[in-house]
């Protein structure tokens, strides 16, 4: 018989985690939570049992209309006798008014015939045809009972949302993240670094901070789910001198929204909101925008003020690639063209595979040896280095980065100055490479973080043996010289790597090698790590496949 974990083998074990986070945050938030939400949190922690874990059953689902029939939990019991004090302490509505669209979210097809009659297209007819038709028979809001007479069945609407998803993000610290990563903790599925939480790390300071993520995080939904960019904009807050954390999260919702807009051909709305976005990629369509209005001349005066301190390498691309077209139209001479070293080529000959395949790797098993194994690793391989050496200063607990048990790591890490609030912690750890001391860190970190969560180390594709070769085959410089690109700018540089790497272990020496199949070609991501690569003298290529042509 297998033994479920203790948190699991008690049947309200979602009470306690619920418990834990209303603690969590009464203890580390209580300036954050006012009197009216104080005085709910006691009260839902004066409930009885059965009543109180049914309330956390409906808070973990997604409401808030449900039910009472799929309210049915064995540890609980009658959930009609359980919802009675939810009831009488008004955190439940027991009658609440539904429009049609949410009766229709709540009941089958089936069931709408039955409380409506059949629908116009008879059994063929799709719910949503029924529900069409219905509404023009029927607005306005009713209880379930008034919609459905005949039903014994009812429903109810849990009324302390708000509280909840208040409480969720103090403790998370984002919207992204649900109850469920207790579970996924308790079961061993996930194990998360242990990092030292102080007052300090709080990244949500006030009530007016909270009030504006949640206000960002709802327009964001809207915008997602369709609704028009001008509506959300109406809404949309300036910008967030007094948080930085918030203000990123602003600026990237404005470059969405100045995305749409571009798509719909809206080009000087999307201008301005371009114009005044300081997110990463907003000042080059900015530029784009006005060349395609019709201004080249102040497109190529921001272009070069661009050129002159870009935020970016993959800015930078951008422009040189821009530049030349502008100065053409404007009739000027040619910027210098910036010298990039050649990167080596392979031009490899393939039979056409007439099952599925991955390019990839049917040029690994081609071009692997007894003496050179060959590994395909994109992106997984020299991150997971770097995450390995650099483990204690990713899960420093700068304030602002860690918030709860359950982060896969820093809450910044996308952030402009992830390494500058690092940098001594992140300059301990590379300095390591200066000598031999950085094997022994990343072994020591392999064998005692195993499984770990981490957003650098892929442990699923991290063996052993590959380690090894790794730390056998790749000189400690070459392994400085990528890992010092990858914290310049770790929101773009950390993608983009070659997919394989071969080792040479008698030789002590590797190449990395990208591989493109026919018809595909280099993403700019690629070419700024090959052109990197091949500048500071790591062993890289590129191979580009063609397919065997069979004799006629």
């Amino acid at each position: 018989m297998i033994k479920m974990p203790p948190t699991l083998e008690n049947p309200f074990y979602y009470l306690k985690n619920f418990d834990t986070v209303l603690d969590w945050v009464c203890t580390r938030y209580r300036h954050l939570i006012n009197d009216a939400e104080e005085q709910l949190i006691a009260c839902v922690n004066a409930l009885p049992r059965p009543s109180r874990a049914l309330l956390v059953r409906m808070i973990m689902r997604k409401g808030p209309f449900f039910r009472i029939s799929k309210l049915a939990y064995d540890e609980i019991g009658c959930a009609r006798e359980a919802l009675h004090a939810l009831v009488q302490h008004g955190l439940v509505d027991a009658r609440p008014q539904l429009s049609l669209d949410q009766l229709a979210g709540l009941l089958t097809k089936a069931e709408l015939i039955a409380a409506f009659g059949p629908a116009p297209g008879g059994a063929a007819a799709k719910k949503a045809e029924l529900l069409d038709a219905l509404r023009t028979r029927f607005d306005g809001t009713r209880s379930f009972d008034e919609w459905h007479p005949t039903s014994e069945d009812g429903v109810c609407e849990v009324l302390i949302q708000p509280l909840c998803e208040r409480v969720k993000l103090l403790f998370f610290g984002n919207c992204r993240q649900d109850w469920s990563e207790f579970v996924l903790s308790d079961l061993g599925i996930f194990k998360y670094e242990t990092v030292e939480l102080s007052a300090a790390s709080h990244g949500l300071r006030t009530r007016e901070d909270v009030d504006r993520y949640l206000q960002l995080y709802r327009l964001g939904e809207r915008f997602e789910n369709g609704e028009a960019t001008g509506e959300i904009l109406k809404e949309l807050p300036t910008i967030i001198s007094d948080n930085d954390w918030l203000e990123v999260r602003r600026a990237r919702l404005v470059f969405k929204l100045a995305q749409q807009l571009e798509r719909t051909g809206l080009l000087r709305d999307a201008l301005a909101l371009y114009s005044g976005c300081g997110y990463p990629g907003a000042r080059v369509r900015a530029i784009r925008m006005l060349e395609r209005c019709g201004n080249t001349s102040a497109a190529h005066a921001l272009a070069m003020a661009a050129d002159l301190n870009p935020e970016s390498e993959a800015e930078q691309q951008q422009i040189e690639r821009m530049l030349p077209r502008l100065q053409r139209r404007l009739g000027m001479p040619l910027s210098a063209r910036r010298f990039t070293p050649a990167v080596t080529r392979v031009d490899l000959d393939l039979p056409e595979p007439i099952e599925w395949y991955c390019v990839e790797q049917l040029v690994a098993a081609h071009l692997a040896t007894q003496d050179a194994p060959l590994f395909y690793v994109e992106n997984t391989l020299i991150n997971s280095l770097f995450g390995l050496l650099c483990w204690s200063a990713i899960f420093a607990p700068v304030p602002g980065a860690f918030f709860h048990p359950f982060q896969s790591g820093p809450a910044d890490l996308r952030s402009a100055d992830f390494h500058r609030r690092r940098e001594q912690e992140f300059h301990d750890c590379l300095a390591q490479l200066d000598s031999s001391e950085y094997i022994a860190t990343i072994r020591r970190n392999f064998a005692d973080k195993t499984h770990t969560v981490s957003p650098f180390v892929a442990w699923q594709y991290l063996s052993e043996e590959l380690l090894e070769l790794a730390l056998h085959c790749i000189p400690a410089t070459h392994l400085k010289k990528l890992f010092m690109r990858m914290l310049a700018d770790v929101r773009s540089n950390c993608t983009g790597f070659p997919d394989l790497i071969q080792f040479w272990p008698h030789e002590k020496r590797y190449r990395m090698i990208e591989v493109k199949a026919p018809n595909d070609r280099l993403q700019d991501n690629q070419i700024r790590w090959l052109d990197y690569c091949a500048a500071h003298d790591i062993p890289v290529g590129v191979c580009y496949v063609q397919w065997l042509q069979e004799a006629a």
